[in-house]
């Protein structure tokens, strides 16, 4: 069985942060990823990165270049297309498929930077439509959404700010909110309000999607009970986001949003195990550079421990 000394769960800027940390202080360690490339959610900024201090980049994906050149150069090592099965913490080993393949990996100490995936509605016909691919940014999708009609989903900055976007694009856009209480900030509730193109919906929840090859309608149901069906192009889903943990929320102490739980290095309930990035940070405070500091607090705290070890 093959043994590193830590073991890294995920490809994004905390986890790369973290194999760049641990290769500087000569610790022996494996990154693993599930994609086929490292990167995580750098992949879906579109917008200009001016806040990461050194760094100014288009996009996520030129950010993502930077940061694995940096990665490779350092010589950290690392598995893509590498599936993580199950994690046993009490033989510190993690179970893994590749391809076909699948493998056991121990290790001394394990870093979670597993990130976070959108929320989803729960509702029939949703993950139909994201297997088709339906699956659209607001910045990026302007153009494939050209005189479509269009619903987007939520009360925060981003179904607010997407919605202003598409509102000049698209044919009709609808803002649906569960509630009539709205998380966006201020100017960009102002904006959508006053917008002629942007129908805003409130205490209205979607409970079905509909369409065989490509979405149709949506079925709404309002707090007065009242059911109606919608016609529909296309659903941007913007209910905020959460932490990937299914693996290991039954082994260490999460909080009620599903974050784990984390002393001041970042350690779990588990003294072998670890969490940086989106897999433990309030959505409020996450950003590329908490990600990356959590990432060097880590690895010079283990490094420490095996060093006393």
């Amino acid at each position: 069985m093959q043994h590193v000394d830590v073991l890294i769960i995920g490809g994004g800027p905390a986890g790369i942060s973290a194999a760049v940390w641990c290769k500087r202080l000569g610790v022996d360690c494996l990154l693993l990823e599930e994609q086929a490339q490292l990167g995580g959610q750098l992949f879906t900024i579109y917008n200009e990165i001016i806040d990461y201090p050194g760094i100014q980049a288009e996009n996520g994906i030129e950010m993502q270049r930077k940061m694995v050149q940096h990665f490779i150069d350092m010589g950290c090592l690392y598995e893509v297309n590498t599936k993580v099965i199950s994690i046993d913490e009490r033989s510190k080993t993690v179970k893994v498929k590749q391809q076909e393949t699948e493998k056991e990996i121990s290790y001394t100490y394990l870093i979670l930077a597993t990130g976070s995936s959108q929320r989803k509605l729960g509702v029939p016909g949703e993950q139909q439509m994201i297997d088709r691919g339906e699956v659209y940014s607001a910045s990026a999708d302007g153009e494939r959404l050209k005189g479509k009609r269009v619903a987007l989903i939520g009360g925060g900055d981003r179904a607010f700010e997407g919605a202003h976007l598409l509102a000049s694009q698209a044919k009709q856009v609808y803002l649906i909110h569960r509630s009539t209480h709205f998380k966006a900030r201020e100017q960009y509730v102002e904006k959508v309000l006053s917008d002629p193109g942007v129908k805003v919906m409130t205490d209205t929840e979607v409970t079905a999607i509909h369409g065989k090859h490509h979405v149709t309608s949506i079925d709404l149901k309002s707090k007065n009970s009242e059911c109606k069906n919608l016609s529909i192009d296309a659903v941007l889903i913007r209910l905020g986001i959460a932490p990937n943990v299914e693996l290991i929320k039954e082994k260490v102490t999460t909080t009620q949003s599903g974050l784990i739980v984390i002393n001041e290095v970042h350690q779990s309930s588990d003294p072998s195990i670890y969490a940086i990035g989106d897999a433990c940070t309030t959505p409020l405070f996450s950003s590329i550079s908490s990600s990356a500091g959590q990432g060097a607090i880590v690895a010079k705290y283990v490094s420490s421990l095996l060093k006393k070890s």
